[in-house]
């Protein structure tokens, strides 16, 4: 019934836009280019002066060019780009060179070589309550809004952004709550909407069944012969009785539990997940239905940005702690929560999970996942087009690969220090492939831990024990400091880690679960 109503939702709003475009004079604005992925990419490789490019190893490890998942041969080039020294080779000792000159470089680097830059004028976003609704989700009073943030497309009339997004907040504890965003494929959903009295749902049949009939008159002899049926009956509520949420709980559950809200935000709604949508989304709206430019952001940054804006509402709630909002993601969204933290630090903590290439493993590593999956195939949408040359095999520039990077990922964990950032992962025989490589995000985590020490945080080091080529037994959690490691024994989620998540963020963000 909840996903019934959604998908009416998303079948009338398209209608309201197709009814509002109609009105657009078109000819007054720049031709809305549509493209396919590999049109599209093909523009930016030309951009670029790349011929070609290196497909991706394949993760089928009986296919002839299949991933590389061989140590001996994983680490081409095995020193990393040193996250404290600038680049001008001066070596960074102070918090404040950290802060004033290494941390803008490497954020400029992200921007320009991997993630792409925001554009310099981009719409606001308004946002507004569709529905707010109090709720119970077992034995939890809520409250639950569902959100749309409109883009202003004054600018550009011919494409539209409205931004998905569900709030859900403990009714059961004093205010404001700290709230963990979180990042899905689907329009959020309301947790448990509240139903019509049996008062109100007998006025709700009468009147469905009146106007049937008035369409239909067959439908009153249908009715006489079932006089005590009803059409519309009312759903099993909320079990009161219902043992406290563990940690096979679902994660919101535990959130709420645990007396945090949690934020829902439907990534798609900001910018689609393939090339072909680039011209389209947010992208296309501040770009005005045209291709990028090579330093021009993709999904990832997109994404974030619209993490970003949700802030921005959040901040405005007063029951929200807007000074303890966390991001969370998995696999392509465990990157862009790991973007998100890292460029804008109003977000307090992370959690990400299974994030792989782009996300907390290395760039330099070949084991799995490679610099090409991402940029010669179908997910280069979610990159920069400056990416694509460290995929190149024939350019006007030579060969590049991740070895050719001036950042890599332990340095994109270090953006986010000193803030409280776990990183999360499976393993292989659940399902958390090995195509993620665990160990090379296992290491870019140790690798970050200078600068989270630099600033006055505790990194991995603490648990002394494990070496950063030596990952620590699964279900052995690194938890002791700001910056967190623990592998799951579950798959491709975060959720078996949310028990150890949760108490973890609230100790260090000093918050308890004060009742009403």
């Amino acid at each position: 019934m909840r996903t019934y109503q959604f998908v009416t939702l998303l079948v009338s709003l398209p209608g309201w836009v197709i009814a509002q475009q109609a009105s657009i004079d078109s000819s007054k604005y720049p031709s809305l280019k549509t493209m396919t992925a590999v049109q599209d990419q093909a523009v930016m490789m030309q951009q670029l002066g790349i011929k070609t490019l290196r497909p991706g190893p394949s993760g089928n490890e009986s296919d002839p060019n299949h991933a590389n998942y061989d140590e001996a041969t994983a680490n081409p080039c095995p020193q990393l780009p040193d996250a404290l020294t600038t680049k001008g080779g001066k070596k960074v000792t102070t918090p404040e060179q950290w802060w004033q000159v290494r941390r803008p470089e490497l954020l400029d680097s992200f921007e320009q070589e991997m993630y792409g830059r925001l554009p310099k004028t981009i719409p606001a976003v308004t946002w507004r309550v569709k529905v707010t609704d109090n709720e119970q989700v077992g034995r939890i009073p809520v409250v639950a809004k569902q959100l749309i943030g409109h883009v202003d497309n004054t600018d550009y009339p011919l494409i539209d952004v409205n931004i998905n997004m569900v709030l859900v907040l403990p009714q059961n504890v004093k205010g404001p709550v700290p709230v963990l965003m979180m990042f899905g494929f689907l329009p959020p959903a309301l947790p448990a909407p509240a139903q019509p009295s049996p008062a109100d749902l007998e006025k709700i049949n009468a009147t469905f069944k009146e106007l049937m009939i008035r369409q239909n008159p067959e439908m009153k002899a249908i009715f006489d012969r079932y006089p005590a049926y009803a059409p519309i009956t009312r759903l099993p509520g909320p079990n009161v009785f219902a043992p406290a949420p563990t940690g096979d709980s679902p994660p919101t559950e535990q959130l709420l539990a645990a007396g945090w809200g949690y934020c829902l935000l439907e990534a798609g709604s900001i910018q689609a997940d393939n090339g072909a949508g680039l011209t389209r989304g947010i992208i296309g709206l501040t770009n005005k239905g045209q291709t990028r430019k090579p330093d021009d952001w993709g999904a990832l940054r997109a994404w974030a940005w619209g993490a970003s804006r949700a802030l921005d509402y959040l901040a405005t709630e007063p029951q929200v702690n807007a000074k303890q909002v966390g991001i969370e993601g998995v696999s392509r969204y465990g990157k862009a929560a790991l973007v998100t933290m890292a460029f804008d630090q109003r977000f307090a903590v992370a959690l990400i999970g299974s994030s792989g290439k782009g996300g907390t493993t290395l760039q330099r590593r070949v084991f799995g996942e490679a610099v090409e999956s991402l940029a010669g195939s179908g997910e280069y949408h979610w990159m920069a087009g400056n990416y694509l040359k460290y995929a190149a095999a024939e350019s006007s520039f030579g060969r590049k690969t991740g070895c050719d990077l001036p950042i890599d990922s332990h340095e994109l964990l270090a953006l986010c220090a000193p803030r409280p950032t776990f990183v999360s992962y499976g393993i292989p025989e659940k399902g958390d492939a090995k195509w993620l490589d665990q160990l090379g995000s296992y290491k870019a985590t140790v690798a970050a831990g200078p600068v989270f020490k630099l600033l006055g945080a505790s990194d991995l080091s603490v648990n002394s024990a494990y070496s950063p080529s030596q990952m620590p037994p699964v279900l052995t959690g690194l938890l002791d400091g700001q910056l967190a490691w623990r592998q799951h024994d579950g798959g491709h989620t975060d959720a078996p880690n949310f028990q150890y998540f949760i108490p973890w963020a609230s100790k260090l963000l000093n918050y308890s679960r004060i009742p009403k």
